[in-house]
């Protein structure tokens, strides 16, 4: 059986002018500034994709939330921003950062730096990544295509950029660093599907924050493992129906976490289930 998925949204960079501080008129800016590539590193304490726990160089930008779907989807497939716990606390990255995918969850201080006019001294922002800031391949990296190869660029909602400096910036240098990801609760189980298809969606994951494997087992089978959807999503074709579900899930620090029997056996398609969670 083949089910079709609504492609994820994603967001693409722009820079806004505020016409005033009481009118909400937003003028789009075409984007001059560029992210220069940045020198790879790694820090031994993790072992995941990008975990890093030095900073490094990046730039920034924002986008405007110009309609509520704006706060719903993305290329992580989280849905609802503000249901699922992460609001505005979040950010898209180039395509350098992203790496299809395996970065979606984990966690990034960010911090301006040098554009001493705007930065709000003492500050800094702890994000989420929750999406992908495209590439323009109709520019090159080095004149307009911000989120283009090699460039290490993070974009975030207008919320969480003021937190950092004033949306007179534009595009702006920031430092960027891996941190613990902090939640409240468990580790959320979303399953959807249907017949003997699930694809299930892992969020509210704390410490790490980035999945790398999933394996489902039912009160009848043994452990299966889950391919990648895309994002967060993870997908399996089996017969589970009427089995308590149980989520063996590992983090890109190492970590393993088993939940047993999250979902009880008279589960349903499109309804969430908490687990344990991650130390952080």
């Amino acid at each position: 059986m083949f089910l079709s998925f609504a492609p994820p949204r994603r967001l693409f960079p722009v820079r806004f002018l505020l016409l005033h501080r009481h009118n909400l008129a937003l003028l789009l800016l075409s984007l001059t500034l560029l992210a220069p590539p940045a020198a790879p590193h790694q820090s031994s304490s993790f072992s995941g994709h990008v975990a890093l726990t030095e900073w490094r160089s990046a730039h920034a930008s924002f986008y405007a939330v110009f309609d509520p779907r704006d706060t719903v989807g993305g290329a992580c497939g989280y849905g609802d921003l503000g249901k699922s716990g992460y609001g505005m606390a979040t950010a898209g990255l180039s395509e350098a950062m992203f790496e299809k995918g395996a970065a979606c969850g984990g966690c990034y201080e960010v911090r301006c730096v040098e554009e001493l006019r705007y930065c709000l001294p003492g500050t800094s922002m702890v994000l989420t990544v929750t999406n992908f800031c495209a590439p323009n391949y109709g520019l090159p990296a080095d004149a307009g295509g911000i989120c283009n190869p090699p460039n290490h660029h993070i974009l975030m909602p207008i919320q969480a950029f003021e937190k950092i400096a004033i949306w007179k910036a534009g595009v702006m240098p920031i430092q960027y660093r891996r941190v613990k990801c902090v939640r409240e609760g468990g580790v959320r189980f979303t399953i959807d599907g249907k017949g003997f298809f699930y694809n299930v969606l892992i969020s509210n994951v704390a410490g790490a924050g980035d999945i790398v494997a999933v394996k489902i087992k039912g009160s009848a089978t043994g452990w299966l493992p889950m391919g990648r959807t895309w994002g967060q999503n993870w997908h399996i074709s089996a017969d589970l129906q009427g089995q308590a579900l149980s989520f063996e899930v590992f983090s890109s620090d190492g970590v393993t976490l088993t939940s047993y029997n999250v979902a009880p056996k008279n589960w349903a398609f499109g309804k969430t289930y908490v687990g344990k969670q991650f130390p952080f």
